[in-house]
């Protein structure tokens, strides 16, 4: 290390002296500072419109696709944010009958192309539903017979910073890259499309997955308070708590919430014939985890020993791991641990995003996995299949890197909330309960794979079952549920289960 440090300062050394010479013998005009190159354009609101069709379930769909982007201003109307989106309209509708829906990924600093070609776009890239990777490009694209098109006008939004959406320069990163400063971006992207396109009579609804779910909360709350009423929120791999994810000390509770998919995974993976159905473990796990295992962490240090043992044995038989490995972790194994140590003797890990998936580690002897497998498996695929579609079929040619993941969004994203719940963990499921409230026509539809351990389902139910609604509004949140990961459309059946629960939803939403 020091001997190359040492070359690179000579390197350097040796350049700067060598253009000092250049420099000296060189005419006059040569020594004038170099013109600075032009500063780069503001982008301007630009769209490209194609005409395209579908069949879904047997119903042929004419519809017409969106590319651009809209410009979002700060409160003295200056530009400070360019915002991507593809826009699905169905031809010849009835504007102020037909929904819209808002739909968007999460990260914070992920590009919404996941749902956009992954679930519930019109054209999807046809991923393996054996939680197997492709095997590389060319990577299909099939027409979507799963896509929500046929119930609602689609609106898929990269959030700023992501995808093609930029920050405009001179813009501070904290006006945006935040809980509520992103519901205000957000909101105002919402309003001026709404706007623009004469959508304010028509039923709405919001779709957000992963951080796309707490963004949903703060945003339907955010535009009802500013009179935009909302038909229906679907959360998809959600967490509005971030306590119930987050397990470490002092915070027992999302260790509690990670068991149920724990058992689900060691059920998925476990090669006994005799394991019973994935309800029942799932059950049987809930039970557990709601029960003597929540009682015995409330214990602490105080727990007797032969409880700590019999616990340790029964929390090992539902998730896999040995009971010398679980009585070592204090009952409490760690999630980035159990995707490394389920599988350790096979020398593989599970995925977190979606733990059917498996890879060998970087470090077999390490104690938490160094990738995700379900990642590497699919987002080659994403990128790939988004550029090839945008580019062809969709006509929308740029020039600019397509950001799929952008961590600087993520490093630098500001949780803390301006509200009274500011001194709290990070939660949006205030606003959620108020949005709720306040309209009780609202209907929030949950969706949750229980191979994730990323978001785990446990968080969600913990989340709804204390949001503190009045009996009465219990009941306008459902759930579904599917035997896949965070990202449910990675399994075709999911998929399909998924399209029919959103139906249902739709149907059952707008008939009130």
């Amino acid at each position: 290390m020091q001997l190359r440090v040492l070359v690179s300062g000579l390197l350097c050394a040796f350049l700067s002296a060598s253009l000092v010479a250049q420099a000296a013998a060189a005419p006059p005009k040569a020594t004038k500072a170099a013109a600075r190159p032009a500063a780069k354009p503001m982008p301007q609101e630009h769209a490209v419109v194609t005409h395209h069709q579908i069949t879904i379930d047997g119903h042929t769909i004419g519809y017409s696709a969106t590319a651009g982007n809209l410009i979002l201003k700060t409160e003295k109307g200056a530009p400070e944010a360019s915002v991507f989106y593809v826009a699905y309209t169905q031809d010849g509708a009835d504007r102020s009958r037909r929904p819209v829906t808002f739909l968007y990924n999460g990260g914070p600093g992920a590009a919404t192309i996941y749902l956009h070609m992954g679930a519930l776009g019109p054209r999807r890239i046809a991923f393996p539903s054996d939680a197997k990777p492709n095997a590389g490009p060319p990577y299909s694209l099939v027409d979507n017979q799963y896509s929500l098109l046929d119930k609602s006008d689609l609106i898929f939004i990269d959030a700023p910073g992501t995808g093609y959406s930029r920050v405009m320069p001179g813009i501070d990163n904290k006006a945006i890259f935040g809980i509520d400063q992103d519901a205000a971006a957000f909101g105002q992207f919402i309003e001026r499309y709404v706007t623009l396109n004469d959508r304010w009579n028509s039923p709405k609804f919001l779709l957000g997955e992963s951080y796309g779910t707490p963004r949903s909360a703060a945003l339907v709350d955010y535009l009802q308070n500013r009179n935009m009423a909302f038909n229906g929120v679907t959360l998809l791999s959600s967490v509005l708590d971030f306590d119930t994810i987050f397990p470490g000390p002092g915070n027992d509770l999302a260790f509690e919430t990670y068991v149920p998919t724990e058992a689900a995974v060691n059920w998925y993976h476990s090669k006994a014939t005799d394991k019973g159905s994935l309800q029942n473990v799932v059950n049987e796990a809930r039970a557990f985890a709601n029960g003597p295992y929540t009682q015995a962490l409330m214990q602490g240090d105080r727990l007797p020993h032969d409880q700590f043992v019999q616990i340790a044995a029964q929390l090992a038989h539902l998730i896999g791991l040995s009971q010398h490995y679980v009585e070592q972790a204090d009952l409490r194994p760690l999630p980035w641990r159990y995707e490394k140590e389920l599988l350790r003797e096979s020398g593989q890990m599970t995925g977190r995003l979606d733990a059917r998936y498996v890879g060998y580690d970087l470090d077999p002897l390490g104690d938490s996995a160094d990738y995700d497998p379900s990642d590497t498996a699919s987002s080659p695929g994403f990128q790939s299949g988004f550029l090839t579609y945008v580019r062809g079929e969709l006509n929308y040619k740029s020039d600019e890197t397509y950001k799929q993941i952008n961590g600087d969004v993520n490093q630098n994203w500001d949780y803390t909330r301006k509200s009274v719940f500011a001194w709290l963990a990070p939660t949006t499921s205030p606003d959620l309960q108020e949005a709720l409230t306040t309209n009780p026509r609202l209907r929030v539809f949950v969706g949750a794979g229980y191979f994730d351990l990323a978001t785990p389902f446990g968080a969600a139910e913990w989340t709804f079952s204390h949001m503190g609604l009045a009996p009465e509004l219990r009941a306008h949140v459902t759930f579904g549920y599917y035997e896949s990961g965070h990202m449910v459309y990675m399994n075709q059946d999911s998929l399909a289960k998924f399209h029919s629960d959103l139906d249902r939803f739709y149907d059952s939403t707008l008939s009130l």
